[in-house]
């Protein structure tokens, strides 16, 4: 019998509950869950078609996909980085316009520019249109054009949309080079092209090898493009496997196989300047000075760098506004109106939640150390490389058969059907948004946090201010910008985000991109034009305070 003034030893837990450690991991394994679940759809599958899919179709979407990535790579590495070259290394006439202009495109989703670029060189668009009435040719068979719909003209419209990227990041690298390095090259008689080849590209090679894998990324992930153009893809082989087939497990196989590629892709780019060590001389180094090129070269560098821009730019928004004046109907659509709506609910919310999950990731695993947060920040980045159909099949499997047995266990108990409340909801939607672009906000939020000097909030902390005062009180106010930029990205992402939109979204209901896709899918151009405006203007927003945050 125990004594009643006998006290009992209370266990202590050597490692204390931490609500903001217990946060940071149900975000991170929210954000990992997906792919974990492609993982384990495709190696355990309902019905195992791998060596039916690895002699029929598998080997030409991978085909047709390396096909397409190596010609968007060489592309957007010639035509960024070349831009970005001769916007910093020279002035010439409409040189500091088209310093911002060539962001633009990155407003532009890639299947809108497929749109607009279908439309314009089809044997019914303008430009066919007057080289017959030009030359009297009374039917195609007089002539020869090339084949708009094919992988090549892909390649094109998607180089045009992806090329910022380079650009971007080349032109920065540029920027932040000395120009004493390149005056001493020119007095040891080094010309143009040496100063590029020599000097400038190599300096600059790991901010191109990064943009070009952005944008390979963004290749791969892409739908709406190489579904108009009839190019068969990884990612078309996931839609046509999974809702053409029935078939979740051959798709996730599918998905398995672009993930691998997705992580090749980072290895290669990350292998490829693992020794190349580039540094400046110092803060004092002499800042590069533009040289002013002659007529007719300062003329040839405008073409070169406008050309891209009225690809990826000038193209899809004059074809839209053209389609848009000839069906003005279309701007009072009910359709128009409810996607809008949707689409303000759906990506809004996602992208408040999205930020705010980030936020609170990041902060909890700067507290908890460096070491956690070489492991854990990295890892989250996963959902941002894959591509929103991959994220799509590995929520909708498992989700779905979540909401099936939440809603049997209501019925069970009160006797009424509440339907499906996760995927017959705007929910799903929601979370595949927060996945895929979880790794925009934590990477913005990440670099903002480091800005802040760590005496202030060691400051608020030993006035006895907790975990959670100090982040409200000394960094949030300290990262309103920040936080007001990332919530704008992604929220712009969410709207143009296609892949994920169609395999999520409830039964009739529409987003923007989806009205978009659907309509011109049908032929209907006119009435799809509207919707692609307010898509390309919410775009243009963020592509603005793009700008203005690189402004010289």
């Amino acid at each position: 019998m125990t004594d009643e003034n006998t006290q009992v030893p209370r266990l202590r837990l050597r490692f204390p509950l931490n609500p903001w450690a217990i946060g940071a991991v149900v975000i991170a394994i929210v954000v990992l869950a997906p792919v974990l679940s492609i993982l384990w759809i495709a190696f355990h599958p309902t019905e195992n078609i791998w060596p039916h899919l690895m002699a029929t179709v598998l080997p030409r979407y991978l085909t047709t996909t390396v096909i397409l990535m190596a010609s968007v790579a060489i592309l957007t590495a010639a035509v960024g980085t070349g831009a970005a070259w001769l916007v910093t290394m020279y002035r010439f006439p409409g040189q500091r316009w088209l310093t911002h202009a060539l962001l633009f495109p990155l407003a532009i989703p890639a299947y809108v520019g497929a749109y607009a670029l279908v439309d314009f060189l089809d044997y019914a668009g303008p430009l066919q249109s007057m080289l017959r009435a030009t030359f009297g040719w009374a039917s195609s068979r007089d002539y020869w054009f090339p084949q708009t719909r094919s992988v090549w003209a892909a390649s094109v419209v998607l180089s045009a949309a992806f090329y910022p990227y380079v650009y971007l990041l080349a032109r920065a690298a540029f920027r932040e080079q000395s120009g004493c390095t390149y005056e001493v090259a020119r007095s040891l008689g080094v010309g143009p092209w040496g100063l590029f080849l020599r000097v400038g590209l190599p300096m600059a090679r790991p901010a191109i090898a990064a943009g070009v894998a952005l944008a390979l990324m963004e290749t791969v992930a892409d739908y709406g493009t190489v579904y108009h153009f009839g190019v068969q893809t990884l990612t078309t082989g996931i839609f046509s496997t999974w809702l053409n087939g029935g078939n979740a497990g051959g798709a996730a196989q599918i998905a398995g196989v672009i993930l691998m590629l997705i992580l090749l892709l980072v290895l290669i780019e990350r292998l490829g300047r693992r020794n190349a060590r580039f540094h400046g001389l110092n803060r004092t180094a002499r800042p590069l000075v533009p040289q002013t090129l002659d007529p007719l070269r300062g003329w040839l560098a405008f073409v070169a760098c406008a050309v891209p821009f009225a690809i990826g730019f000038v193209l899809p928004v004059a074809v839209m506004l053209a389609r848009s004046l000839q069906a003005p109907a279309g701007w009072l659509s009910p359709g128009l109106g409810d996607a809008l709506l949707n689409t303000l609910i759906v990506a809004g919310g996602a992208s408040v939640a999205t930020v705010g999950a980030a936020l609170f990731l990041v902060y909890a695993v700067r507290m908890a150390g460096r070491r956690v947060a070489r492991v854990v920040l990295p890892v989250t980045l996963l959902g941002y490389a894959a591509p929103g159909a991959v994220l799509a099949l590995g929520l909708l499997v498992p989700l779905a058969a979540l909401d099936h047995r939440l809603a049997d266990g209501i019925e069970a108990l009160t006797g009424h059907d509440p339907g499906l409340l996760i995927t017959g909801t705007a929910f799903a939607l929601g979370l595949a948004y927060l996945v895929r672009f979880f790794g925009i906000a934590q990477g913005a939020l990440d670099a903002a946090f480091g800005r802040v000097s760590p005496s202030l909030p060691m400051a608020a902390r030993s006035l006895g201010r907790s975990a959670g005062g100090a982040l409200g009180s000394v960094y949030l106010p300290l990262m309103r910008g920040s936080v007001a930029t990332a919530l704008l990205v992604v929220f712009v992402d969410c709207v143009k985000e296609l892949p994920a939109t169609l395999l999520l979204r409830p039964f009739n209901y529409n987003t923007l991109s989806t009205r978009v896709f659907e309509l011109a899918s049908l032929e209907r151009l006119s009435e799809a034009a509207p919707a692609a405006l307010v898509v390309m203007a919410v775009g243009l927003l963020a592509v603005a305070m793009l700008a203005r945050a690189n402004r010289s």
